[in-house]
């Protein structure tokens, strides 16, 4: 299968061209033949006109690339080796949503021919793959696992707004489902992966592994946040106790901030889920999802004790949160916790208006019913700097006074404007 990649005598399909899949499809289509498969049809309308919906890539990142763009399933017959990166969410009671990526067996199930090989890369629990998404692949395709095909599973490392730790760039950990199959899966990730692989040991061990990167991170955060609200209640400020710890050789450098977007906020659920169900509580992945789920609602209750403070009335006072995706420099609105801190502030019956120069208002509003305003319009009791996008950066202190009273409150989320600014009244993190 690899001199036939190669050679351009089969091809490559990625299913999922967000914002995974299109940056994979993009690099293996800088060497062999490649089909981009993803259900939204404008959304590849787009990328046929080099295009990125997810506003990552630059249309030079799709010149030299041989890759058909395609909505069509038809268009996957051709295809031997699938690689499936489509969202793994949860529901709206924290549990795993594999819709989509049960949909996409089905489709790869529909072109599954004897000989191919399927990667799944989307975040799931251990044993996924194997249990949930085989069964799929072979009642489709009428073909039986391990005899007619085999599988793979390489967890995505791709970090959105990061130009530096992109996929050509990082150890890939793969996995297969027996020795023949890891080895094929290995040559085909090192076609683009300039460091190479790591050979798991199974399937379950890679789909482990990949979970509990973003566990470690979210309760590692976690603690950072509840360190802050209690340095907040003793009236000294977290950032200056991090400077000082961190003057040790192995403190880890982790700060206090909103946990959201579509991994560090989501994977850890999988996890629970998964452990749910071999009859064990997770208490100590429970307790940091806690603490990371409840701090929009923190800061917005801590915004509005600062405006009560100052004597003025929480209803009809105006707020300005600026920035609204789940984190700097990106787009992506996905699970974003600032939209918790929006919320609980309108449940005060406070004026919030929202700002940010990358995200999409159709999208906010879609997803939130949140509408973004073009630019701050007037006198705001309070200013939220909610993400720190490179646009907030240097802002000078004239330009919050600007846009607030005499008594105006500036709440500071990431502490970029700690010990630089003299006349607000200032609060972070």
């Amino acid at each position: 299968m690899i001199n036939q990649l190669l050679n351009k005598e089969t091809k490559l399909g990625v299913i999922g061209l967000g914002y995974v899949g299109l940056p994979i499809a993009l690099e293996f289509a800088k060497k062999i033949k490649v089909v981009g498969f993803d259900i939204n049809e404008p959304r590849v309308d787009l990328m046929k006109q080099n295009i990125d919906p997810s506003k990552e890539l630059e249309k030079k990142d799709f010149e030299g690339c041989d890759i058909e763009f395609t909505a069509s399933i038809d268009d996957l017959q051709d295809v031997s080796f699938f690689i499936v990166a489509v969202p793994t969410p949860i529901d709206e009671y924290n549990q795993p949503d594999l819709r989509p990526l049960l949909g996409a067996s089905t489709t790869v199930g529909k072109a599954l021919k004897k000989g191919d090989i399927v990667v799944f890369e989307s975040t799931v629990y251990p044993g996924c793959t194997e249990d949930d998404c085989v069964p799929i692949l072979e009642k489709v395709s009428g073909l039986k696992f391990m005899d007619d095909f085999k599988v793979g599973y390489s967890p995505e490392r791709i970090n959105p707004g990061d130009k530096e730790h992109t996929i050509t760039k990082i150890l890939k950990v793969v996995s297969g489902s027996d020795e023949e199959s890891l080895e094929t899966v290995s040559k085909v990730y090192e076609i683009i992966v300039e460091p190479g692989v790591y050979k798991a040991s199974s399937i379950k061990v890679a789909e482990a592994a990949k979970i509990i990167e973003n566990t470690q991170r979210d309760l590692n955060i976690s603690l950072m946040n509840e360190l802050s609200i209690i340095f907040n209640r003793m009236g000294i400020n977290t950032y200056e106790v991090l400077e000082a710890a961190g003057t040790k050789w192995n403190f880890l450098p982790f700060k206090p901030g909103l946990v959201g977007g579509h991994c560090i906020g989501v994977d850890p659920y999988y996890l629970l889920h998964k452990a749910e169900g071999l009859g064990y509580h997770a208490k100590v992945i429970n307790s940091g999802r806690y603490v990371n789920d409840s701090m929009g609602f923190y800061v917005a209750k801590q915004t509005v004790k600062l405006i009560l403070k100052t004597g003025k009335n929480i209803a009809g006072s105006r707020v300005l949160v600026m920035g609204a995706t789940f984190k700097e420099d990106v787009s992506d609105i996905r699970n974003s916790k600032v939209v918790d801190v929006i919320k609980e502030l309108k449940s005060f019956s406070a004026n919030v208006e929202v700002i940010d120069p990358h995200a999409s208002s159709e999208e906010m509003m879609e997803e939130y019913m949140v509408d973004l305003v073009q630019e701050a319009t007037g006198t705001y009791d309070a200013v939220i700097v909610a993400v720190n996008h490179k646009e907030y950066a240097n802002l000078p202190e004239s330009f919050f006074t600007n846009l607030m009273d005499e008594k105006g409150i500036l709440i500071d989320v990431k502490g970029i404007y700690r010990n630089t600014f003299k006349s607000l009244i200032y609060w972070g993190l």
